[in-house]
């Protein structure tokens, strides 16, 4: 059950996600400080799927106008760079794939590589600029994170495309649904599923 300050917190977090491109994490631990519940550590914060609710109830009060279109704009970005490194069998997630991106939202893509440097070196051959970074991987490791600032002219503005580098046989379970029967994550073939059915 959800507590009254946990649902205060994801309405107020849900606006930050929309409004300021916030991930979720960020999201949910500012909006228990400007509530003045704390650094959110040691509360009881809502649930990604609670938070995501939240934000698909406010994009469509009051950006059902304009979300759709930004959704495919991103959509299409990450189509575009997951064709170009469709060697690396890359798979869309995060917002971008969920539906409830909006023009500041980041695209995430995962690649699935045999050599974890294999990717950065595709990268510097075809003369991308990239930024390296590093995040928790699916079994709490560290992993190589390569940011790239990518132009979107149908937002007429960059946005920002990670590439998590993830072990080949980190694809196994990969497609697995969750609790509520979705997959998290989405691979060239699914994403131009999605764009022909918005079509």
């Amino acid at each position: 059950m959800t507590s009254r300050l946990s649902a205060e917190i994801a309405a107020a977090a849900a606006r930050l996600v929309v409004e300021e491109g916030l991930e979720y994490g960020q999201a949910k631990r500012r909006a228990a400080r400007d509530l003045g519940a704390g650094d959110g550590r040691k509360l009881d914060l809502p649930s990604n799927d609670e938070l995501e609710e939240e934000v698909r109830s406010y994009i469509e009060l009051f950006c059902a106008d304009s979300q759709p279109q930004e959704l495919r704009a991103l959509r299409e970005l990450a189509l575009t760079w997951m064709e170009r490194l469709a060697e690396f069998r890359p798979h869309l997630t995060g917002a971008v794939w969920r539906g409830t991106a909006t023009r500041l939202s980041d695209i995430h893509l995962q690649l699935f590589c045999d050599d974890a440097k294999s990717a950065e070196l595709a990268l510097i051959d075809r003369g991308v600029n990239y930024h390296v970074g590093a995040m928790n991987g699916p079994r709490n490791e560290k992993i190589d994170v390569l940011s790239i600032p990518a132009k979107c002219p149908s937002l007429g503005d960059t946005v920002t495309v990670h590439l998590s580098i993830l072990d080949h046989d980190d694809m196994r379970g990969a497609l697995k649904a969750d609790g509520q029967g979705r997959s998290p994550r989405g691979g060239i073939a699914a994403l131009r599923g999605l764009l022909e059915g918005e079509s």
